[in-house]
């Protein structure tokens, strides 16, 4: 047999290679994959809501036209968009006319005051000497008539000074209620006519959000439930379910729950509209979506084990809210998940904690 013989520079090979083994092992096992933050499900009290689809509309529209036809426009005061009082002068008509038959009236009614003065003293006087025969019985029965005729001539101007003057306000169109002017058809120069119209009004500037939903949903919806809707500007504006409409449109068997809207926002009457109805409220176990990753077309979170390795768990998800997501079933309240960068990481990796942050 050979004598194996270890000399100086083999002994120094066997040490090197030994050290050089040795520390890509401890590298290996203790380098963290990934520094991660972590984050523990939380409790929150979540809505349960209905979404909708639908319109915005004028609560109410007034329309404003003329209650007194034939007469020209001699002023048109607003224009759409403008918001106006109740009472306010829109527009006005030629009074002209109108003036010269109220004066002419009022004329008429002073001249027959005067009359009638003259035929209740007549017949206060045959009053007092129809005892005497001083009078006959027909020139007395003559005054006590003129008497009577001259009230009743008094009576029917005052009434006809009334309608002239009745006439002569409805020159000026005013504005039945607080709002703004949606639209305008009066033109300077045009001659109105009785009951055409001339503005419309949308009454004290509400708007109502009209959400469709099938027969099934309706039934759901109670007086008073709050509302949010998002407009086209991505808006948020809130409201309450003031009714639901008592049938259904025959063609698509849905029907129209009608939402006033608590501030109009940027929200304009016509405007399309998504929203959220709340129905009631529950009790969601929560985690920022950014915790939460999708693979195989199964939702997973990476708890964290007391050895900082990651655990891979699969996780039943439900409603999302914001940047949060509601988890309904896999995982308890009280572990730690990785929150952010799980889409690096796989089963069983080592990761460095910085900070844990709790979830609102």
């Amino acid at each position: 047999m050979i004598p194996f013989r270890i000399t100086r520079f083999t002994a120094w090979c066997i040490v090197l290679f030994s050290g050089i083994a040795n520390a890509t092992d401890v590298s290996h096992e203790s380098r963290p994959a990934l520094t991660v933050s972590t984050v523990t499900p939380a409790l929150a009290e979540w809505p349960n809501q209905l979404t909708a689809n639908g319109s915005i509309a004028a609560w109410q529209e007034a329309i404003v036209g003329a209650e007194i036809g034939g007469l020209r426009l001699t002023e048109v005061l607003v224009n759409v968009g403008d918001r106006v009082r109740k009472g306010q002068e829109l527009a006005r008509l030629q009074s002209d006319t109108l003036s010269a038959e109220y004066e002419q009236t009022r004329a008429s009614l002073k001249e027959m005051e005067a009359s009638l003065a003259e035929a209740i003293a007549n017949a206060n006087r045959a009053r007092k000497i129809e005892s005497r025969g001083a009078l006959s019985a027909q020139l007395t029965l003559q005054y006590l008539t003129g008497e009577k005729t001259a009230l009743a001539r008094v009576d029917s101007l005052k009434a006809r000074l009334k309608a002239d003057q009745l006439h002569l306000g409805q020159t000026h169109i005013t504005a039945p209620d607080d709002g703004t002017i949606s639209a305008r058809s009066a033109t300077l120069g045009a001659v109105a006519q009785s009951g055409e119209e001339l503005f419309r009004l949308i009454r004290r500037d509400r708007l109502e959000w009209r959400a469709e939903l099938p027969a099934a949903d309706l039934v759901l919806i109670k007086r008073g439930m709050a509302v949010t809707i998002t407009t086209t500007g991505q808006k948020k504006v809130s409201g309450k379910v003031r009714m639901v409409a008592p049938t259904l449109n025959p063609q698509t068997r849905t029907g129209l729950v009608y939402i006033d809207l608590n501030h109009n926002g940027d929200a304009l009457a016509g405007m399309f509209a998504h929203g959220e109805i709340e129905l009631s409220k529950s009790s969601a176990l929560t985690l920022p979506q950014s915790a939460v990753m999708l693979r195989d077309g199964f939702s997973y979170v990476l708890r964290v084990g007391e050895d900082n390795r990651v655990i891979q768990t699969k996780v039943t998800v439900g409603r999302r809210l914001g940047d949060l997501i509601e988890i309904i079933s896999g995982l308890a309240n009280n572990v730690r998940v990785v929150n952010s960068g799980v889409g690096f990481l796989t089963d069983g990796d080592t990761v460095r904690i910085v900070q844990a942050i709790p979830t609102n």
